[in-house]
């Protein structure tokens, strides 16, 4: 059933509201490393990982403009955002970014995969000031053109399998749904597709039917950019968004497009494997095997 969460959202300090504020990620372990792919080939992860439980919202994109985007630079700011809550005021130099009123818990959109990455590199710096640049991705300025992640990454954008399991694996069941709520079957009261609300909602707002990993937003609300090179430089995207057939939510379902394309229904969420000292301890305390993510 849908339902509101906004307290939910608040409570794990998922909404950032000022420049000075830290982005908090909220995400979700996923375990049972070494499960089999699904049919369609996709799926299989060989070690443990967290994904964000929600999409990026505006509030954190907004925190990361106002920390890296003074200039510009790199074009993480379009100013079509400012039709979808981040406003730009000031010049060149001294850009400065407000989030619309209502709009702080809604998905950020209009973003390139390279917008997603540099987001991924400044968290993985540690935020602030520190660089966008280099990090999980060696961008130096790029635009364009084909970059991978560098070995030992922390903060990312997830692989196609990583996202592909967090949406649609059950461990319990060791089996994979047709539909990232854990079912074979979906309505527009379990995700915002369809039109059936016309615009994007606040991440979590279906909150009835998650994954079965506890992520939301799979299905529906904005495609995301994942980290598979498909075709060319093309970038993967997957779940579909509001203004999609349901068909388009499913598992076998398949998306890619150049990574410089910003539209309004295109968003992200980011993926994170500890460092290794945090992994041992979390291998110590659960009693299991974990190997860490290669590229």
């Amino acid at each position: 059933m849908k339902a509101k969460s906004l307290f939910t959202l608040a409570a794990t300090a998922a909404l950032i509201t000022s420049a000075s504020a830290s982005v908090t990620i909220d995400y979700v372990s996923v375990g049972h490393a070494g499960n089999a792919a699904d049919t369609t080939g996709y799926g299989a992860v060989a070690y443990a990982y967290q994904i964000g439980k929600y999409e990026v919202t505006n509030a954190q994109y907004g925190a990361f403009l106002n920390a890296k985007g003074a200039s510009n630079s790199g074009a993480i700011y379009n100013s079509s955002m400012s039709s979808t809550g981040i406003t730009q005021t000031g010049s060149s130099g001294n850009f400065s970014y407000s989030v619309t009123s209502g709009f702080e818990n809604k998905p950020v959109v209009y973003v390139s995969w390279f917008d997603a990455a540099r987001f991924a590199n400044w968290m993985m710096n540690g935020q602030g000031s520190n660089d966008m640049e280099t990090g999980a991705y060696t961008l130096n300025g790029a635009t364009s053109g084909i970059i991978t992640a560098n070995i030992g990454a922390q903060v990312y954008l997830p692989t196609e399998d990583e996202w592909y399991k967090a949406a649609y694996y059950s461990a319990a069941n060791t089996s994979y749904s047709l539909y990232p709520n854990g079912q074979n079957t979906i309505t527009t009261a379990d995700a915002n597709y369809n039109n059936s609300v016309g615009s994007t909602t606040n991440v979590g707002t279906y909150s009835g039917d998650p994954s079965s990993y506890g992520t939301f937003d799979q299905g529906g609300n904005v495609w995301e950019w994942n980290d598979e090179v498909i075709s060319g430089s093309s970038r993967g995207l997957r779940g579909g968004s509001f203004t999609n057939s349901g068909n388009l939510l499913r598992a076998s379902f398949r998306n890619t497009n150049g990574p410089a394309l910003e539209l309004n229904f295109i968003g992200f969420r980011v993926a994170s494997v500890p460092e290794p000292t945090s992994l041992l301890l979390t291998m110590l305390a659960g009693g299991v095997m974990l190997a860490r993510r290669k590229r």
